[in-house]
């Protein structure tokens, strides 16, 4: 096949390169950027026994056909996705089921594939004349801190980090705020929808766009969502090996970037079978499901403080995958978990199955047990565990009576001091706070 374009959700027809698309992380007229059609993969070269890097090069080779990266996908996939991502069965559970654990990077937390993965990118399009990259990013708790310690002490990039005070867990702040240097932390008074908001607003600002030169690294980007596509790629060749039938996937949904990196790798033909999105009390996904009405609202803190998201960005990806809802309907379900129930399902499967989740993964614990008993039965269900309970130490640990281990990694990160810049939720204060 020839170069792969893509060009933005919102139709503007101005097709760019995948390089481009990165670097701009927002199409000019506010849309994302997506393929112009999804590629072909080659199956049969996909091995499931292959660590993340090798079939990264299978499964992105058609996302990354004739642009200047093409030649560099094989180095960027090593360097970025050398973090285990197992698919590990519940073994107490009566039917098939297997957590796909995506906690085990530098900041415990998914996000952490689509953020190296990122970084790697840009360094690698990067020209020596080149001004300083300004990377604004919207987090609602674990995306900021994987950027941050993907583009930490990179000395090409600026990254800006706008987070909502008050509504992200104790040690998501410390994550957000450890790092100093090229990284700054902006505390927002404030919700993540604020935040997003404020992010895009500054995109399309003429003034700062003449000052900066601006890049996303949430999941508008495309360039986090191609490594993301690449763990549900692995972990279903596995089901799919282990019990000869496709996998089914319960994934904690907020901004939707992860449950769509899934529904792309169906798209591309992966032994995938049904997904279902575990939002929590932020309904509008589930109630356009239900309603055939796109109402975004504002979002609602909750536990599971990363899924606190009332207009999420990828939406516009999955509509145009799918323009009409019945058809959206066909492809994906959606359920809302309140916070008694995330609590309740925390303990219940750290009795029963001897599991220990964050409260976004017993979102999904708790969509899978509300599934009629015929669908769980014989068929291969996994739980995807997007960040580690440790993060989450307030909230889990006094639910399950005991202490919680944390990862090197993490508790190295709790032992830096803090920097942050409290702004109010105005364009004119970013702008102010990044000058």
């Amino acid at each position: 096949m020839g170069s792969m374009t893509y060009s933005s959700t919102r139709g503007d027809s101005t097709e760019v390169s995948l390089s481009e698309a990165i670097a701009r992380g927002l199409a000019p007229d506010g849309g994302l950027y997506v393929p112009r059609q999804l590629p072909r993969i080659d199956r049969a070269a996909l091995d499931a026994g292959r660590g993340l890097p090798a079939l990264a090069r299978v499964a992105l080779r058609g996302f990354f056909d004739g642009d200047r990266l093409q030649a560099r996908l094989g180095e960027i996939a090593d360097a970025a996705l050398d973090v285990p991502a197992p698919t590990t069965a519940i073994e107490a559970s009566p039917d098939p089921l297997y957590a796909l654990e995506l906690y085990h990077g530098p900041t415990a937390a998914f996000k952490d594939f689509g953020a190296r993965f990122l970084a790697e990118s840009l360094e690698r399009m990067r020209t020596p004349q080149e001004e300083r990259l300004t990377i604004l990013v919207a987090t609602s708790g674990d995306t900021g801190g994987a950027v941050a310690a993907a583009f930490h002490r990179r000395p090409w990039v600026r990254v800006v980090i706008l987070y909502p005070k008050g509504l992200v867990s104790p040690r998501q702040e410390q994550q957000l705020t450890c790092w100093g240097e090229n990284v700054e932390s902006l505390r927002v008074a404030g919700t993540f929808d604020d935040c997003q908001r404020l992010v895009k607003e500054a995109f399309v600002d003429p003034a700062l766009g003449r000052r900066h030169r601006f890049s996303s690294a949430n999941s508008i980007n495309v360039g986090r969502l191609l490594p993301q596509m690449v763990y549900y790629v692995a972990s279903s060749l596995q089901i799919e090996r282990a019990t000869g039938r496709p996998a089914n996937y319960v994934i904690p949904a907020g901004n939707l970037g992860n449950a769509f990196a899934a529904v792309w790798a169906r798209e591309l033909g992966l032994p995938i079978e049904r997904i279902v999105l575990a939002h929590n009390a932020n309904r509008t996904v589930p109630d356009y499901l239900a309603t055939g009405e796109w109402r975004p609202r504002p979002s609602i803190a909750t536990l599971a403080s990363a899924m606190d998201v009332g207009n999420p960005s990828n939406m516009e990806r999955l509509r145009a995958l799918y323009p009409d809802v019945a058809a959206l309907r066909s492809r994906i379900t959606a359920d809302s978990i309140d916070d008694a129930a995330i609590r309740e399902r925390i303990i219940a499967d750290h009795r029963r199955l001897g599991r220990v989740w964050c409260p976004h993964t017993a979102a999904a614990a708790e969509s899978y047990a509300r599934l009629p008993a015929s669908e769980r039965s014989g068929r291969p269900w996994v739980l995807v565990a997007t960040a580690h309970p440790a993060k989450f130490n307030e909230i889990v640990e006094p639910l399950v009576g005991s202490p919680i281990d944390v990862p090197e990694s993490l508790a190295r990160l709790l032992r830096l001091p803090r920097r942050v810049t409290d702004i109010a939720p105005t364009l004119g204060a970013l702008a102010d706070a990044i000058a």
